[in-house]
């Protein structure tokens, strides 16, 4: 696999090319799909920014705000490898409140985060009004397994020992979750372009791949 040296800033440029080429009368929807150590909401905004100045507006959504309760999550208890593949993200939600409305005959009216794990109680934030020609960017951990409607996907790898090294050590009990998704899900495969971010100094990338132009 042949990867190229670029900054943070050229590549959300590079996708920001790609994506400013799509209609004017709908929406497109951006998967930006890491683990929590490869900090996804960087390149999310170094992209929201680069298509701000060409004129697109833009939704940033994380899927950190779709967790489910934690009745829900902890039913197994804290550290429970299936449940936190299976069970933490309210996916449900998300097709229902994200891209539901950014579909062919949606509303755009996209609701940016639902609970906050931290309060374990809804944000009741209020819904975002996406116009058509917008851009959606939703990013977080194990977004390749659910079939998303994306036009265009982005993974950030890490390799395990960098994935170890840059988890926090109370987390560390999803590495095993995130193997197993590498395993089934094949995330560097399926997405349309591969970063490798060991040092998110100096990442690398493989460029849009499947005849994507950028």
């Amino acid at each position: 696999m042949q990867l190229e040296a670029i900054t943070w800033q050229r590549m959300a440029e590079r996708l920001a090319g790609h994506l400013d080429n799509g209609p004017e009368d709908g929406w497109r929807r951006v998967g930006i799909d890491g683990a929590p150590a490869a900090r996804t909401g960087v390149l999310a905004a170094e992209l929201a920014d680069a298509l701000r100045l060409r004129g697109r507006s833009v939704l940033v959504v994380a899927a950190e705000g779709f967790l489910r309760p934690a009745s829900l999550r902890f039913e197994f208890g804290r550290e429970d490898v299936d449940a936190y593949l299976e069970g933490w993200y309210d996916t449900a939600a998300l097709w229902r409140e994200v891209f539901g409305p950014t579909d062919p005959d949606g509303t755009g009216r996209v609701l940016p985060d639902l609970w906050d794990p931290a309060t374990d109680r809804a944000t009741r934030s209020p819904y975002a009004q996406l116009p058509p020609g917008g851009v959606l960017i939703v990013h977080g951990p194990l977004l390749l397994g659910h079939w998303f409607p994306f036009d265009l996907s982005v993974h950030i790898g890490l390799s395990p020992g960098a994935l170890a090294r840059r988890t926090e050590e109370s987390a560390r009990w999803t590495l095993p979750a995130f193997a197993r998704y590498e395993a089934d899900t094949g995330p560097a495969d399926r997405a349309d372009a591969l970063v490798r971010a060991d040092d998110p100094r100096h990442p690398a990338w493989t460029g849009l791949r499947g005849g994507l132009s950028g």
